[in-house]
């Protein structure tokens, strides 16, 4: 007589073997080849970089740069800013979105330069130590790590790594990084995993896989190249 406790026994299901992620220079490789990576080039100088990735903040691309073609329209150098009123600097920068917020934080970052740096000039940053140069953007008004990494990679082509919210989600998702870690851990983390030679290469591509298939709600993970290498994307396809 079969017992009933056996005839009630099921095998355990078979747990999802575990993924190990891709290192950077992979990930990179695979989305060079899907995407296309530019090769670096400086589009601005370190100050005018500073305020441009200073008026993208909480806005889209397209915005902050009308924002920042406006600025520069009525007042052609940072002189003029700094000598304007708030209410007409906030005006200027208005289509940009957040200008009461941003504006007076333009007019304080301007200020800050200016006494640290008798001008405009932020060549200082291309010769210091890289944590010295991070730290000394951060000093100043509303100067967070991506801002600092920002100018520090886009206008001197120096490995800071600035993380978005394209490159944390997909980075969380790839498990590069754990996934409750803020974007403000994530600079450091990311930066130490990413060989100096690609930051460059890994933050465009990163970017570029977010918008395009690693969607924050609807990502593409059966056309993903990285998918045998993100447990993200496996357990969403196996769960």
């Amino acid at each position: 007589m079969v017992n009933a406790k056996a005839r009630c026994y099921t095998s355990p299901v078979p747990e999802t073997p575990a993924v190990t992620p891709l290192p950077p220079a992979e990930i990179v490789q695979r989305l060079d080849a899907l995407y296309g990576v530019p090769p670096w080039r400086a589009t601005h100088d370190p100050m005018t970089e500073l305020v441009l990735t200073l008026l993208s903040q909480n806005t889209s691309d397209r915005n902050s740069g009308r924002a920042f073609i406006r600025l520069r329209e009525r007042y052609p150098t940072w002189e003029q800013v700094l000598a304007a009123d708030v209410k007409d600097v906030e005006d200027a920068i208005a289509i940009g979105g957040l200008a009461p917020t941003k504006a007076p934080r333009l007019k304080a970052l301007l200020v800050e330069v200016a006494a640290r740096r008798n001008g405009f000039n932020l060549s200082n940053l291309e010769d210091m130590p890289l944590e010295e140069a991070k730290a000394w953007l951060r000093e100043l008004p509303g100067v967070g790590p991506k801002t600092a990494a920002c100018v520090l990679m886009f206008a001197l082509g120096r490995p800071a790594l600035p993380v978005d919210t394209h490159v944390h989600r997909v980075a969380q998702r790839l498990g590069l990084i754990p996934p409750k870690m803020p974007p403000e851990q994530a600079h450091g983390v990311l930066e130490a995993l990413v060989p100096p030679e690609l930051t460059y290469a890994f933050h465009i591509a990163l970017i570029k896989h977010g918008r395009r298939l690693c969607d924050a709600r609807r990502p593409q993970c059966g056309d993903c190249p990285l998918l045998d290498g993100c447990p993200e994307g496996r357990r969403r396809l196996t769960g």
